[in-house]
């Protein structure tokens, strides 16, 4: 009970601090159904870019469990543009606990754990228009237990 307090005490904050970010654009998380995401589960995201002179920062938002199985995790992402247009696809690797000591990486309380990594930095858009990112776990297990919830944030690269 006491976890779970201060998980929800610390997510509250995050979200209070991520609030006063002037430069986001775009921000989502989507929470997996039973800490379980399947590789047949896409998670996609729309956005919209209404300025074209700036570049942009696009950041994945992971949230996983103590008791999640890898260091690691990989995650395949598609950019792409208002006319569907493949821009960007890229595997990522994250690191959600040390490599070593296995300790968990990210912010956190109890044993629930936030991320933010650096996706892509410095896109320029030529148009105006949505955009869209799928985001598809790339484990070798399926589905793949102790990720809670997954992300992007987009916002103007200062």
């Amino acid at each position: 009970m006491r976890k779970q307090f201060f998980a929800v005490l610390i997510t509250l904050f995050t979200f209070f601090l991520s609030a006063c970010d002037n430069n986001r654009v775009y921000e989502e998380n989507i929470d997996l159904a039973n800490n379980n995401w399947r590789i047949e589960d896409k998670k996609s995201f729309d956005f919209e870019i209404k300025d074209t002179s700036k570049s942009y920062n696009i950041y994945f938002n992971i949230r996983n469990v103590l008791s999640y199985e890898f260091y690691n995790l990989y995650v395949s992402q598609t950019l792409t543009d208002p006319d569907g247009q493949i821009l960007y696809t890229r595997l990522h690797e994250m690191y959600l606990m040390d490599r070593k000591t296995g300790e968990p990486l990210g912010s956190g309380a109890g044993d629930i754990f936030d991320h933010t990594f650096l996706a892509i930095k410095n896109q320029k858009f030529s148009k105006e228009g949505k955009y869209n990112i799928r985001l598809t776990q790339y484990m070798r297990k399926n589905p793949l237990p102790g990720i809670m919830a997954v992300g992007i944030k987009v916002a103007i690269a200062e």
